[in-house]
């Protein structure tokens, strides 16, 4: 056993093959196999992506793999998205269980789904050429159609996966028609090959416009401004740890994605791109910001949140050096597990055992949930950036990158955008401590309380642990250059 694990510790491609093989191993046991529950699935899916990680740290610090002739390349930048990607989805497999077992909706595919999903994101973060790329993205794309729709008999969550199915395969058309006008352009689909004949200020109106369609179709895929259209509706309509996994794993396989397609095959067109992300970021931090102030659902919130934090991680990728990829790590990392957390919280909103979403039903929260009050506090101080929790730290690395960079106008309106921003998560600890109490909320499952305590202690600790999270972030960082 241990020398099959070594040779898979020694390809390149070993923690797919490993994800590929469980999440079939376990759609075939739910077909095949009659006894068996939920709950077992569950357990055999974390247990092996916790085997996958496994695989995933064998690999860090040794130098550049590739494998499938360097379709697939692995590096320390791509293996630390890979932690982060396997974290997001072992902790919505735990945040799921009594969600669905209380809506009915205990599926053996759910599990084998997310699975897939992230099987695809771990090969979107390692492509090394415009087919793996695709692949990757397709694959990831097709398992989040149907987890959006997953509670088949509920309208919305039908309307959710409808609208992002509809609006992905547009998205998915862009994206083809821009890398097929990109091999036209330099006869290779290979990410150095295309980087050699694209040199520096020779970019011509054909490969402006194939940089303009991919950049849309990974825009959508970070629901960024102007292909952020979906992102409401769906993370308002999917079941609510769905929408928890929507908001962590696959931003981050997208902005991983976004990072190795800018400063690889486009790194020697950087004045082509950059002033695009630019203005996708500025219109994502702006727009999320005042968007999100008149909602009043939560989850609605959430996604001009997502939206808004998308742009700001941009603002890294502008800078495209070493710094802001260390920054765009950073900020990721962050993102993730803060957002995860207050989705636990979110989960936690329950009254007589039906979900509650509006934003109003916080209302005194401080006086019967003393702790979740706490927690969904620190949580909100962190996204707006407040000193000296987590979410201040990723703000201030992307920034520093943008300011380095000479993009002060892009640092500034961030700035501005993130003051803005500070309204609506403020507002909302302004309602736990000071607006009449609402009745309690139910007591929350033990999952979902340790889930969130655990996300409010690193939002709160983070600077204490900081230096060594930033160091390896540096290192992945410069992987990739």
């Amino acid at each position: 056993m241990m020398d099959v694990l070594n040779q898979l510790g020694a390809s390149a491609a070993a923690p797919e093959m490993v994800m590929a093989v469980l999440a079939m191993s376990l759609l075939m046991l739910g077909v095949f196999y009659e006894k068996i529950t939920y709950s077992m699935v569950t357990v055999l899916a974390s247990i092996g992506i916790l085997l996958v990680a496994v695989l995933v740290a064998r690999g860090t610090g040794d130098f550049t793999q590739s494998a499938f002739g360097g379709s697939f390349i692995v590096d320390d930048f791509a293996r630390a998205m890979k932690f982060l990607i396997l974290a997001g989805t072992d902790i919505t497999l735990v945040l799921s269980g009594a969600y669905m077992a209380r809506a009915g909706m205990l599926k053996l595919e759910y599990p084998v789904l997310l699975l897939l999903a992230a099987l695809g994101m771990m090969m979107m973060v390692s492509a090394n050429d415009l087919i793996s790329l695709y692949v990757g993205l397709e694959l990831q794309s097709l398992a989040l159609y149907v987890i959006a729709a997953i509670d088949r008999d509920n309208p919305r969550s039908s309307e959710a996966g409808l609208k992002y199915f509809v609006l992905g395969a547009l998205a998915s058309g862009m994206l083809l028609y821009g890398a097929s006008l990109l091999y036209g352009l330099t006869g290779t689909v290979n990410f150095t090959g295309i980087a050699q004949n694209l040199q520096q200020g020779t970019a011509g109106l054909a490969a402006v416009i194939a940089i303009v369609f991919i950049i849309a179709g990974l825009g959508f895929k970070v629901s960024a401004v102007p292909f952020h259209m979906w992102t409401p509706d769906v993370y308002e309509g999917s079941p609510t740890p769905v929408t928890a996994f929507f908001a962590s794993a696959p931003k981050v396989a997208a902005i991983a994605l976004f990072a190795r397609v800018l400063v690889g095959p486009l790194e020697n067109v950087v004045r082509d791109w950059q002033q695009i992300i630019v203005l996708i970021s500025i219109a994502s931090m702006v727009l999320g910001a005042f968007a999100a102030i008149g909602q009043r659902n939560i989850k609605r919130l959430l996604a001009y949140s997502s939206i808004s934090h998308m742009g700001y991680a941009l603002v890294g990728l502008a800078a495209a050096n070493q710094e802001g990829i260390r920054g765009v790590v950073v900020y990721m990392l962050i993102y993730m597990i803060t957002t995860i957390g207050v989705f636990a919280c979110v989960l936690a909103m329950r009254r007589d055992g039906k979900q509650v979403e509006e934003i109003a039903d916080l209302a005194g929260l401080a006086r019967t949930n003393k702790t979740l009050a706490a927690v969904l506090a620190a949580l909100m101080f962190s996204l707006a950036g407040i000193p000296p929790l987590a979410g201040f730290f990723g703000k201030l690395f992307v920034f520093t990158a943008a300011i380095r960079a000479e993009l002060y106008v892009l640092a500034v309106v961030g700035v501005l955008a993130s003051v803005v921003g500070a309204f609506y998560y403020i507002r909302i600890v302004k309602m736990m401590y000071f607006d009449e109490p609402q009745a309690a909320f139910d007591r929350p499952d033990p999952e979902v309380r340790y889930v969130a305590v655990l996300s409010g202690a690193f939002a709160l600790l983070f600077v204490i642990f900081a230096q060594p999270l930033v160091n390896y972030a540096s290192i992945a960082a410069n992987s990739l250059f």
